[in-house]
C-alpha cells in the first residue's frame, strides 16, 4: 500500500507562507507530478511528505496513520535525489545495499535484493564499478536501485533528471515509466519540465505560489484547463492569449476577426486562447485575423510561426507536415472554434 493524503497542509518559514493549505488525495499505485514554476513549493511539499522538512499545520497521512510528526525513516518512503547522492568510494552494489546494511540485514538478503534491483535497472554488469565510473543516467539509475531495495510504500523523485543532457532524459523517462508499470508503487516526481510531467503522469498537481492551480489528467489539464494560469503553463508551445469581447451572439476581435461561443456562460469572456496547433494559415484578409510572420522556426516534423497580429500581439502557429517558409509574408490566421478556450476577469475558464 503506499495511499497519501495531504490535509491543508502548510508551511511557515518565519512569517513567509510557502505551502498555503494543500488538500490532495494520491492512490496507491499512481504516478502523480508536481510541476509549477520556481518557487512555487512543490519541493517544499516533496520534502514534507518525506519528512525532511517540518509541517506548520495540517495533517499527513500514509496507508491510514497520521505521520506528520514521524521522522523520515519511519514513514516508509524512499527519496530519489537531484544529486544522486551516492557515497564516491563505494561500489555500486554497495552503494545500492547501504541502506539494509546499516539496517543490519543480513548478506544473504542483501545481496538478493540488490541482485533483483540491478536486474530491474539492467545495472548488473556495473555492480563493482564506482559511480565515477558511470555516466550521469547510470548513476540516477543506481540512486532508484538504492530506493527500490528497501520496498518502501512510495517513492519520492526530487527533480531527477534535471542533471542530465536532453537526449539522457528522454532515455530515464523511459526508465521511470517502465519502472512504474513494473513497480505498481506509488511515485510523487516533482519536475519544473511539463514536458516530463505530460509523457510520465497519471495525474499532474500544477502549483503556484503555495496553491494548487489544478489536478487532473495530462489529457484533462491540455484540454479543459481551470485556469489562464494552467493554460498556458501546460502545454509547449504555450497557449495564445488574445484579448476578446464576448457576448450571446459571439465573440469579437481587435481588428473585427468574429465567432461562435459553445456556450451562453462565455458570454462573460475578456481573454481567448486558442493553442498553436489549432491555427491555420489561410490568405491575407481571410480567416480571424490576419498579421505579418516574424520568425519562423523548423523542427523536422514541424514548424512553429510566430506572426505579428498587432493588437492581438505575437501568435504562435504550429504547422505539422512539409510547409513552406513563410517569414517576412503576410497571411490570415483560421481558428478552430471547436478548440477555443474562453476566460472571465477573474482568469477563470468560462
Amino acid at each position: 500500500m503506499g495511499q497519501i493524503s495531504l490535509k491543508a497542509v502548510e508551511k511557515w518559514f518565519g512569517e513567509v507562507q510557502v505551502i498555503k493549505g494543500v488538500d490532495l488525495d494520491i492512490q496507491d499505485g499512481e504516478l502523480i507530478i508536481f510541476v509549477g514554476p520556481s518557487g512555487c513549493g512543490k519541493s517544499t511539499l516533496l520534502r514534507m511528505i518525506s519528512g525532511l522538512e517540518e509541517t506548520s499545520r495540517g495533517q499527513i497521512v500514509l496507508d491510514g496513520e497520521d505521520v506528520t510528526h514521524k521522522v523520515p525513516s519511519e514513514r516508509e518512503l524512499s527519496m530519489v535525489f537531484q544529486s544522486y547522492a551516492l557515497y564516491p568510494h563505494l561500489s555500486v552494489e554497495d552503494n545500492m545495499g547501504f541502506a539494509l546494511k546499516t539496517a543490519g540485514a543480513p548478506k544473504s538478503e542483501i545481496s538478493e535484493k540488490v541482485s533483483r534491483a540491478a536486474d530491474t535497472l539492467q545495472l548488473n554488469q556495473y555492480l563493482d564499478r564506482r559511480p565515477k565510473d558511470l555516466s550521469g543516467g547510470q548513476r540516477q539509475r543506481v540512486a532508484i536501485g538504492r530506493a527500490i531495495v528497501r520496498k518502501p510504500k512510495g517513492f519520492l523523485f526530487d527533480e531527477p533528471l534535471s542533471n542530465l543532457d536532453a537526449s539522457l532524459r528522454v532515455d530515464m523517462r523511459f526508465e521511470i515509466a517502465r519502472l512504474h508499470k513494473a513497480l505498481e508503487s506509488t511515485m510523487v516526481y516533482v519536475t519544473h519540465d511539463q514536458v516530463e510531467a505530460m509523457t510520465l503522469a497519471d495525474r499532474i498537481v500544477v502549483l503556484k505560489d503555495g496553491l494548487i492551480m489544478q489536478v487532473g489528467t495530462p489529457r484533462e489539464l491540455y484540454e479543459s484547463p481551470d485556469n489562464v494560469f494552467v493554460a498556458q503553463f501546460i502545454g509547449s508551445p504555450k497557449m495564445n492569449l488574445l484579448p476578446c469581447g464576448a457576448s450571446a451572439s459571439g465573440f469579437t476581435l481587435a481588428g473585427g476577426g468574429t465567432g461562435a461561443l459553445r456556450d451562453a456562460s462565455q458570454a462573460t469572456a475578456v481573454q481567448m486562447g486558442v493553442r498553436p496547433e489549432h491555427i491555420s494559415i489561410v490568405g491575407a484578409g481571410e480567416g480571424h485575423c490576419t498579421g505579418t510572420v516574424q520568425i519562423s522556426e523548423y523542427l523536422g516534423a514541424d514548424y512553429f510561426f510566430y506572426v505579428d497580429c498587432g493588437e492581438l500581439g505575437v501568435l504562435t502557429v504550429r504547422v505539422s507536415g512539409a510547409s513552406a517558409d513563410l517569414e517576412g509574408q503576410t497571411v490570415g490566421l483560421k481558428f478552430e472554434e471547436s478548440n477555443l478556450h474562453f476566460f472571465g476577469p477573474d482568469d477563470q475558464a468560462l
